[in-house]
């Protein structure tokens, strides 16, 4: 029986013994809506072939109004585990039994394993971009001042701890709600504080979506982050104006999309450096493949699938 490339919510609730029928079984899946997008199953199935693994990874497409009751229904469907992406990443916090410090933190899951009836919550989005930012410009995120258009979504939360966590040289939070970015300036300000790192106010702030403000930001950051789903079409607006980005920036536009964005478009013709977030999808979910099985990424093998998809 030929696996199909996704499955419904109804699959999973009404008929939790089919996943079982394919060769290999179905026992992982990403979890979100819509999902037909996903490449996630391209390198994930990579990996899975590589290592020997006999078990198979798929899409499951899930409304908001299904997701408590697919959460469930992964244990009695013989799962080992999944991934959740938009828009369910908050609602996973809520729905796994137990959740990691990191997950916590940035209020969010994209990452479940199934152990007997329980949920255990991960995130690897913060993780990932770190990993990502090292590889594409050979920077650590300790050393970085860093300037994040989107602080208020899931992924943008999650970058935000992460950098919080690193301990970034400046961490500047930038978002259509200035109150939202202000409440996680505050939230994140204790990471900040301690003997080496003192002037919390200074070094973790937020500020409103201002030109004046963001241009100022921008001519003093190493690197601009964008969060925001901006730039997957080429119709939408600009996440920056192109005159506030220069030559000595480095820029990392979390949106991966075939041909570029209009962010990173402009950011060549500026002189600076930029990558796209395939790299934070690749190592998201390299640490993803390493929570679930507690052995290394084949990450090479997954990086060749996820550029052939």
């Amino acid at each position: 029986m030929v696996t199909p490339d996704i499955f419904s919510a109804e699959d999973l609730l009404s008929k939790p013994d089919l996943f079982a029928g394919f060769e290999p079984p179905v026992r992982l899946a990403v979890i979100g809506d819509p999902i037909a997008h996903s490449k996630s199953p391209a390198f994930q199935n990579a990996a899975l072939c590589a290592c020997g693994i006999p078990v198979a990874y798929t899409r499951l497409h899930v409304p908001p109004s299904e997701f408590a009751k697919v959460l469930r229904a992964l244990p009695g469907a013989g799962f080992l585990g999944a991934n959740v992406t938009i828009p369910h990443k908050a609602s996973a916090l809520a729905g796994v039994d137990v959740a990691d410090a990191y997950a916590r933190a940035s209020g969010s899951v994209n990452t479940i394993v199934v152990s007997g009836e329980k949920l255990h919550g991960f995130n690897t989005d913060g993780p990932g971009i770190s990993r990502a930012i090292r590889e594409e410009f050979s920077r650590d995120l300790r050393d970085l001042r860093v300037v994040l258009v989107g602080a208020g979504g899931g992924a943008g939360r999650a970058i935000a701890v992460q950098c919080a966590m690193e301990k970034c040289a400046r961490l500047v939070l930038v978002n259509r709600t200035f109150e939202k970015a202000q409440l996680l300036a505050t939230e994140l300000a204790p990471y900040f504080l301690s003997e080496q790192t003192s002037g919390a106010v200074d070094r973790g702030v937020a500020i409103p979506l201002e030109e004046e403000d963001f241009r100022h930001e921008l001519e003093n950051a190493d690197i601009l982050i964008n969060a925001t789903s901006l730039g997957m079409n080429r119709s939408d607006a600009p996440v920056v104006p192109a005159s506030f980005l220069h030559s000595k920036l480095l820029v990392y536009d979390a949106v991966y999309t075939r041909g570029g964005s209009r962010l990173l478009d402009d950011a060549a013709a500026a002189g600076a450096r930029g990558a796209n977030g395939l790299g934070m999808l690749l190592h998201q979910g390299a640490l993803a493949f390493e929570i679930w099985f507690n052995r290394p990424a084949p990450l090479e093998v997954m990086r060749q699938a996820l550029l052939a998809h």
